[in-house]
């Protein structure tokens, strides 16, 4: 596991802070905060793995869905831009079980599969996850690129009119999309108590004011009408007894504790998951927050027990990376890194994180290997611009000037510094075989530029 900060401007939209758990982590600018997003591989495969059944159901592709974790402790989620499914960690961290989580997604599938805010979609269809986090913030997003425009766009006012305009639903898209998610969780054998718990928890706040009240509340209006229908439903149905999948609640302890050992303070989650606690999702919660102090002489032995007794799981072998490199011990984070690796190859984030301790170790044979998994990860993640700027630098540690100046392009592209990707792309034309894959990639870019242009007026 890696932690970094990544700096990301989208074009025409807005720069935003990508937060990384499993990849990356660093203090944001405190304007920033509010558009977080947290990249982490076990949490977003968890997701993928309760999200997967219910797109099938639904006749939507499930390796189409993208999933994005937001750094906000208020109960929320959407879809937004077709399928790309946002989830508040608030919503992750206080639901009760996994039942919760997939009840939620069964209700935003409905949505996905109803054609609910087309408008939106049409319109975002294309758009990156960082560009729509900052449109529907609204005022945020204008304050953080300096365009006014973009608060436009969402509505005057910030971020609460701004989800209002995009992302409440009517009445009856509300039902339709409750009576979808009862007829997938059904199609899925799953039972639906967990979305009439966690309706039952947001009808908790229907009297508070709407500045306390959770944004999904006031993004999905839930009436009494719809709450007794939804109720009504989840008592018809053949599955209401049925138990959550083990593997789905191992997956769902596991995300809570890595979530809370990441992001809560040092006492609080050793209150939660107190020393006398052996199970593994306590120890994983407490070999996180002790690094996150840190302390490593609690951190390892916690989590090399946690390798001992699963010694095929990449992510704890990336946690322990992540130890070892983020507190100065390069060489011995290789190992775990390269072992995370080689147990999930095609995880971008895992290919991130080795590729990094490779290059800081210093050692010139290792930049090939580095290249290697950079290029592997772009593939994956070709909007990184993070990954493209990290794959610019061993070019260049290698003197291989033509690539590493195509790398900093496509960088300076993602981030929309429209002159620099100019001055890149222009030398790597230089510099790179007429006719080549690199030089024909530094004409796309040039030609990316000039509609990214603005004209005079």
């Amino acid at each position: 596991m890696i932690l970094k900060a990544v700096f990301k401007h989208i074009p025409r939209f807005a720069v935003v802070f990508v937060l990384f758990i499993s990849a990356f982590i660093r203090p944001m600018d405190s304007v920033a905060k509010e558009l977080s997003l947290i990249r982490d591989v076990e949490i977003e495969n968890t997701i993928r793995s309760y999200s997967a059944p219910l797109f099938r159901a639904a006749g939507l592709d499930p390796s189409a869905v993208n999933i994005y974790l937001i750094k906000d402790n208020t109960l929320n989620a959407f879809v937004a831009g077709g399928q790309k499914l946002f989830i508040n960690t608030g919503l992750l961290m206080k639901s009760k079980h996994a039942g919760e989580v997939i009840g939620v997604i069964a209700h935003e599938t409905g949505h996905i599969a109803g054609g609910h805010l087309s408008r939106l979609h049409n319109a975002m269809k294309d758009t990156s996850a960082q560009s729509i986090l900052a449109l529907v913030l609204g005022g945020a997003a204008a304050a953080v690129s300096g365009r006014a425009d973009v608060g436009s766009v969402v509505a005057m006012g910030g971020q609460g009119v701004g989800q209002r305009d995009f992302l409440k639903y009517s009445r009856t898209q509300e039902s339709s999309a409750d009576q979808a998610a009862l007829r997938l969780l059904d199609a899925t054998n799953q039972s639906p108590r967990g979305l009439g718990e966690f309706m039952g928890t947001l009808s908790g706040q229907e009297l508070l004011s709407d500045k306390r009240q959770d944004p999904y509340l006031l993004t999905h209006p839930l009436t009494e009408d719809r709450l007794k229908a939804l109720q009504d439903g989840i008592a018809k149905s053949p599955n209401i007894d049925k138990p959550i999948d083990p593997l789905f609640e191992e997956m769902h302890r596991r995300m809570l504790a890595k979530l809370q050992g990441f992001l809560d303070p040092l006492a609080t989650t050793l209150r939660r998951y107190k020393e006398s606690d052996d199970s593994l999702e306590s120890r994983y919660a407490r070999a996180v927050a002790y690094y996150r102090v840190p302390d490593l002489d609690k951190a390892l032995p916690l989590v090399d027990g946690l390798i001992a007794e699963r010694p095929d799981d990449p992510y704890f072998y990336e946690l322990k990376g992540q130890m070892l490199f983020e507190n100065g011990r390069i060489a011995e984070a290789l190992e775990p890194y390269e072992k995370s690796v080689r147990l999930m190859p095609r995880s971008a984030i895992l290919r991130v994180g080795l590729a990094r301790a490779q290059m800081e170790s210093n050692d010139p044979a290792l930049l090939d290997p580095a290249i290697i998994n950079l290029r592997a990860a772009v593939q994956q993640e070709q909007d990184d611009s993070f990954t493209w700027r990290q794959l610019a630098i061993a070019h260049g540690r290698k003197g291989e000037m033509g690539p590493s100046s195509l790398a900093m392009a496509e960088e300076a592209l993602l981030t929309g510094r429209n002159a620099d990707a100019v001055f890149h792309a222009g030398r790597a034309e230089t510099l790179l075989p007429r006719g080549s894959i690199g030089w024909l990639q530094a004409q796309d870019i040039l030609a990316e530029t000039k509609k990214n242009e603005k004209p005079n007026k």
